[in-house]
Order: structure tokens, then C-alpha cells, then sequence
């Protein structure tokens, strides 16, 4: 979903207050469009995909290209990522960044597991949007992942009833962030919207987005980037 220089590079905005012990300076971007839940430092992400899942595979930018972008660039970045997503709370959130510069190593440890968990996600959903057989490896590797994250659940009574529950331990780090992620991916596997993902048609862009349009006939994670792009590529071929 790249747009050139001029829009959305990749759709990280300005950090306007140093809330950080680290004072992670970060390069000025303009303002995403794309919401879930208002962090600290506003809507950092576009969340086009329509599902968590897709979502987390969409934090690469360019993907398609020579020179993709990584998004998740440090801890603090997934934490970002969980807490607009709504997988994580603002509470947890401030947390789990506490917890990160104190124990660097291991968050940034989580963080490569988490993009790891990230490809295989992309891995299966982008050739399922293509109409193509993901590979096995991919979705065995799939399975493990989704059977690691669903065991760390906890069944507890709450509300006059059993429920399955995430557990609140931050102790646990930031790949706890992925777990409710990877149970998406497990329910989309399985419901009737799986013929719906697609992949968007902009060149090099490769994001992931849940096709909930009437006629199904949606081509780009944002119509207003990707789509005016290729309008406008069309319209400079036909001046030619």
C-alpha cells in the first residue's frame, strides 16, 4: 500500500510527546487514516486488513518490492501495534514497554518471534488469496504456533460462567501480544470469510485485507493509496 514519498510511506506518524525513558526518537510521517483503539500517540497504524491476523501481516510495508519496509522496527512498536489492534490493553501496554527496557534482550527476542510468527502468517493467507495451496511446511508451522498460543489460555469462571481467558501475567513478555493474533488466524482458517482474503493488487504493496464488500469485487487494501495510484498509472499511460 505505498503511495510515494508524498503519502504514507509507511504509515508510522510522528511521536509528539517522549513518553519513553528511551526517548526513541522517530522520523516525522504523516497521520494514518486507519483506526482500532487511539494509543498515546494516536492511530500509529493503518488497519486495513479487517482482521487481526491480516493486520499483523500488513506490518510490512512494500512487501512486493526490492526494498520492503519493516514496520514492528522495535519493541515498543509491537506494543503499539497490540494496544491499537485492542489484543492488549492501555494498561498492559505501558507495561509490557516497562517491562521491555528493562529486560531488552528478551524483548527483543519476543519481537523476532513475533515477525517470524508474522511470515508464517503471510505465508499461508497470501497464498490463499492468490487461490493457491499453502505450502505444507507453512501451514504446519501454522499449527504449531496456533496450538503454542491456544495452551497458554486459561479457563476461569467469570460473569456466572466458564470462559477462556488470556492470562494478564506481563511477566509473560511481549509475545504474549501474538497469542489472541494467532487464534484469529485459526478462526478465519475455518469460517466461511476465508474465501474473502485477498491481496491487494498495487504494485509491490502485498497487503492482506478481508474482501467484505456486497459483490466481492474489492482490488486494494486502500482505495485512496493504492487504488488512486493505479488510476493514476493508467491516466499517465494513456497521455503517453
Amino acid at each position: 500500500m505505498t503511495a510515494g514519498p508524498e503519502a504514507y510511506p509507511n504509515r508510522r506518524i510522528p511521536m509528539n510527546q517522549k513518553r519513553r525513558r528511551n526517548s526513541a526518537k522517530r522520523s516525522s510521517r504523516p497521520p494514518v487514516r486507519f483506526g482500532g483503539v487511539r494509543t498515546p500517540d494516536g492511530y500509529v497504524f493503518e488497519l486495513t486488513g479487517g482482521h487481526p491476523c491480516l493486520d499483523l501481516a500488513n506490518t510490512v510495508d512494500d512487501r512486493r518490492t526490492s526494498s520492503p519496509r519493516e514496520l514492528l522496527a522495535s519493541p515498543e512498536d509491537l506494543v503499539d501495534w497490540g494496544r491499537q489492534t485492542g489484543v492488549i490493553t492501555t494498561r498492559d501496554s505501558a507495561r509490557l514497554v516497562e517491562r521491555a527496557l528493562r529486560h531488552h534482550a528478551e524483548a527483543e527476542r519476543a519481537l523476532a518471534r513475533v515477525r517470524a510468527v508474522r511470515e508464517i502468517i503471510f505465508a499461508v493467507f497470501s497464498a490463499i488469496a492468490r487461490g493457491t495451496r499453502p505450502t505444507a511446511g507453512s501451514l504446519s508451522a501454522l499449527g504449531r504456533e496456533v496450538a503454542r498460543a491456544l495452551s497458554a489460555r486459561e479457563l476461569v469462571y467469570r460473569d456466572g460462567g466458564l470462559a477462556w481467558i488470556w492470562p494478564a501475567d506481563n511477566s509473560l513478555g511481549l509475545e504474549r501480544i501474538v497469542w489472541p493474533v494467532l487464534a484469529s488466524a485459526a478462526d478465519l482458517l475455518s469460517s466461511d470469510n476465508l474465501p474473502r482474503v485477498r491481496e491487494c493488487a498495487g504494485e509491490g504493496c502485498g497487503w492482506l485485507f478481508l474482501d467484505r464488500s456486497k459483490n466481492g469485487t474489492r482490488r486494494w487494501c486502500d482505495m485512496t493509496v493504492c487504488g488512486n495510484r493505479a488510476k493514476m498509472q493508467r491516466y499517465r499511460s494513456r497521455r503517453a
